[in-house]
Parts: C-alpha cells; structure tokens; sequence
C-alpha cells in the first residue's frame, strides 16, 4: 500500500469518527436538551392541573357556601326594622327589661289576663356568628317549658316576640322572663301589647281554605279544638303534575288523578280532627284560577291542565249538595253563591281565611275577595273574621326556626292596616296531631330531589339547620309550632246600596 493511500485511508477514518462523535455530541446535546425541556413541560402541566383543582375546589366550595347561606329565599335586607301598625286600642303594659334579660312587669303595670296575647318588641342585633347561624331569642321561665324564637341570619331591627305562652309566669308577683340571645343580642327600649280575646274555639267556625292543605298549615289546631268547625276548600289543587307524569301519565291524566288526590285529602282530614264529613265541603273549582275568575264573574273559566269546565267531577264525594251542582259551570258567580248557602248553612260566629294584604298567593287573596263579596247584604253575618297566612310577600322560611318552637311574628314592611293579633297556643300533643294530619296530605310527602336533600344535608352540617323528622316537606318545619297565629277583624255588616 502507498503512503498516499494510507493516509487517504486515516484521513477518512478520522472524518468518520468525527462525524460519529459530532452525530453522538448532537445526539446528547438533543437529548439534555429534550430532558431540560420536558421537565418545564411536566412542570408546567402539572402547575396547570393542580390551577384547575384549586379552581374545581373554589367553585365546590362556592357552591356549597351558596347553598348553605344564600339559597334563602329572602327579598328584603335583614337589617330593616319590621314594620307593625297595631291598633291603638291595644294596651302597651310597661315592663322593665334589664341589661342581663330579665323581663318584668313594671310596678303598678296591670296583669295580662290568662287568655291575652302578648307580642314584645326589641331591637335584635346579630354579630358574626349570627350571619353564619340561624339567630334566635331563647324564652325561660319558672314552671313553664322553655321556648326559643328564631330570625333571618344577619337579623339587624326591631323584631317582634310572641310571648303568649308566658303569660301565667308574668301574671305571679314575683313573674319575670329570662330573654337570652343566641348569635344575637337584645337592644334597645322594649315595648309589650297585651290583647285581650275570647276564646275563639268556644265559637263556630268556617274555616276557607284555597286549596287543600291550607286549613291544617294554618288552623288545624284552632278547628280541631272548636266546639263547632267547618272546613270548606275552594280548589282542586290540580296543578303541578310532574311527580304524577313520572308514573307514566298524560298530563291530564296526571292533572285528573292529583285533583282527585287533594280532594279526597280536603273531605278526609278533617275527620282527623274530629269534623263530621258532611260539615267538610270541597267546592272544586280549579287551582290557579281563580283571580281569572273574578275578573270575568259570569264566564265558566276552565281547568289549564285538566281538560275540565265542569266543578262536578271534583264534587262527587261531598254529603252536602248545592244549588249550583244542577249546572257544574265554574264562574266567580257561582263560587259567590256556593259561600253564601255555606255560610247561610254554617252561620258561623267566626270565619278563617287568608289574609288579602299579608298573604300574597292569587288564589288566597282571591278566596278572602270572595268571602267578603259573599256576606254582603247576606242575612247572616259574622262577628269576627279570622285571618292567616301561609305565604309571605318577601320569604318563604317563616315561621323560622324548628318545628315545635314558637312562633314569632312576620317580617312586615309595609302598612297594611291596623292589626290584633291573636295567638292560640298549642299543647305537644295537639301539635303532633297536627304533624300526623299534613303527613296525610298527598301534596306534602312528595319525594325531595338530590339536590334538594343534598342542600339539607349541608345546612345541617355547617349551619346547623335541623329539619322536622315528620316529613321531608318544609311545612312539616314550619306549621308544627305551639302557636297558630291569626289577624282579628271585627266584622262589620255590609249591605248594597
């Protein structure tokens, strides 16, 4: 081999290893260059991923706090005074309140008689603890079962105290009150009305409710207690199928079979609270009409969702028969005529029916527009008419608080006329009478959604918030009380010019 050969041969083995150690150099430099690379990557998408759990943990956590305090339907700021105009008449009785809540009669101040009412106003104040928690007025006395008042969270104003079920504790010469607030403290210089009443049970009654159910939410322990009751309910209450349609059912199908429900539910349950089935009257008109009703008197205004313009097919269970079953037509006239040959029948010393200013639901005002429209020029006339409501313009949580508390009064805003309160108080066993008699009411055992128990479960994990164990429907927490609350009107007769 010749030298030039040979070197031609070194030459190109050395720009062989060459390249073979550039390409290996390149080789490592790509690959701590990948290593370096991925590593940020992985750090970044790891930073990405734990971002979007923390923002995942933000919105639980926001939704959580959304429904354990601010799912409340509540349309009013709570730190506004409630606003009562009561009548003049009613009797202030000065009472000392001092700092440590010790409630007394002042000196020479009369006695409440045994059966007055007795609504004590004071300025409530919620702190922190108050905003996070329900803030409620816990009532004690010697010899009498302890009472607790509850309030919107964040309660800031005059409040109103029912403290009827103390009267006898205030009536002893040494009587006083303790008032303890919790998440709350009490302020201000307090006021107390005593109203003195008969006692209404020893009067008759005709109880009106709109639908089926109103009359046990608001007087079923007044009526059960009556020497002499009534109960007539105006409506089928056929709307809202949803939970029927489930079962595989048309919607007036389903409209038919609920309407049919609730009826039964009107004529049964009072039996329950011992009045006879012939004074228990459903008038089967049809649910969420009856404000189109007045405002055309003479037109037969039809079922939205049964199919029906005839009262008849909801009637056929009643003992009693009225002129206007000959036609079954569904007018404001005949809804008219039907309550005045009830009442003519009845003569009822007193009437209970929903508040027209309080209570805001169409078909209640409706139903107190048509009791009043039916006594005049009517040869028979109450003596008294006996408001409730079972709705409110501004919530939907009162009366607040547990089953078996008290009941305090509502949160009012706007002038509504001179009011009387009158509170019944009920004894435990007539409150779980009451329990068994909505636990009866098909409308109120409806199944909860998830969401709906889920909601439940973390009001009384992080509010404490505890729910009636008589049924899942908040009625069972808000009408099992040991107060029946009620607006007194002195019955003025009315006749047409």
């Amino acid at each position: 081999m010749t030298t030039t050969t040979r070197k031609e041969n070194l030459l190109k083995r050395h720009r062989r290893r060459k390249r073979i150690a550039f390409v290996i150099l390149a080789c490592l430099i790509v690959f701590v260059g990948l290593q370096a690379g991925i590593g940020w990557v992985l750090l970044l998408l790891v930073l990405a991923w734990i971002a979007r759990v923390l923002a995942w943990i933000a919105r639980v956590l926001a939704w959580i706090a959304r429904e354990v305090w601010f799912s409340d339907y509540l349309l009013y700021a709570p730190d506004t005074d409630y606003v009562y105009h009561f009548d003049p008449q009613l009797e202030i009785v000065p009472v000392d309140f001092s700092d440590d809540g010790q409630l007394t009669l002042s000196v020479g101040a009369t006695a409440p008689g045994e059966d007055d009412t007795l609504v004590f106003a004071v300025t409530v104040r919620s702190g922190l603890m108050g905003r996070l928690f329900d803030p409620s007025v816990l009532i004690e006395a010697d010899g009498v079962d302890g009472d607790r008042q509850t309030f919107e969270r964040g309660a800031n104003g005059v409040r109103y105290l029912n403290l009827t079920s103390f009267v006898k504790a205030l009536r002893k010469h040494t009587g006083c009150l303790r008032l303890r607030g919790r998440h709350c403290r009490l302020e201000d210089v307090p006021r107390l009305w005593r109203v003195a009443h008969p006692d209404y049970r020893q009067k008759r009654l005709l109880v009106v409710a709109p639908h089926a159910d109103d009359a046990e939410l608001a007087a079923f322990g007044l009526y059960s207690q009556a020497k002499d009751a009534w109960v007539v309910t105006l409506t089928a209450g056929e709307l809202n199928t949803k939970y029927y349609q489930r079962m595989g059912l048309g919607l007036v199908e389903a409209a038919r079979l609920k309407g049919r429900l609730r009826v039964w539910d009107s004529l049964a349950i009072p039996l329950w609270a011992g009045v006879p089935s012939e004074r228990a009257i459903q008038l089967g008109y049809f649910d969420g009409q009856l404000s189109t009703m007045r405002a055309s008197p003479a037109a037969s205004i039809a079922s939205s969702v049964a199919d029906l313009c005839d009262t008849r097919f909801f009637r056929m269970r009643n003992r009693i028969k009225l002129e206007s079953d000959r036609d079954g037509v569904p007018s404001w006239n005949n809804l008219i005529a039907d309550l005045r040959e009830i009442i003519l029948l009845a003569k009822p010393e007193a009437i209970v029916l929903p508040h027209p200013l309080i209570d805001p639901h169409p078909d209640h005002a409706a139903a107190s527009e048509a009791v009043q429209e039916a006594l005049k020029d009517l040869a028979w006339q109450p003596e008294v008419l006996l408001h409730y409501a079972n709705h409110l313009h501004d919530t939907d949580r009162w009366p607040m608080g547990e089953a078996h508390n008290g009941v305090a009064l509502p949160p009012l805003f706007e002038n509504v006329g001179t009011l009387v309160p009158w509170v019944l108080p009920l004894e435990r066993s007539c409150q779980i009478d009451k329990a068994m008699a909505l636990g009866m009411m098909h409308d109120l055992t409806l199944p909860l959604s998830f969401k709906e128990r889920l909601r439940r479960a973390l009001q009384q994990f992080f509010a404490r918030r505890r729910h009636s164990l008589y049924g899942t429907d908040d009625y069972f927490r808000r009408a099992v009380r040991r107060h029946e609350l009620f607006w007194v009107e002195k019955w003025r007769v009315f006749t047409l010019k």
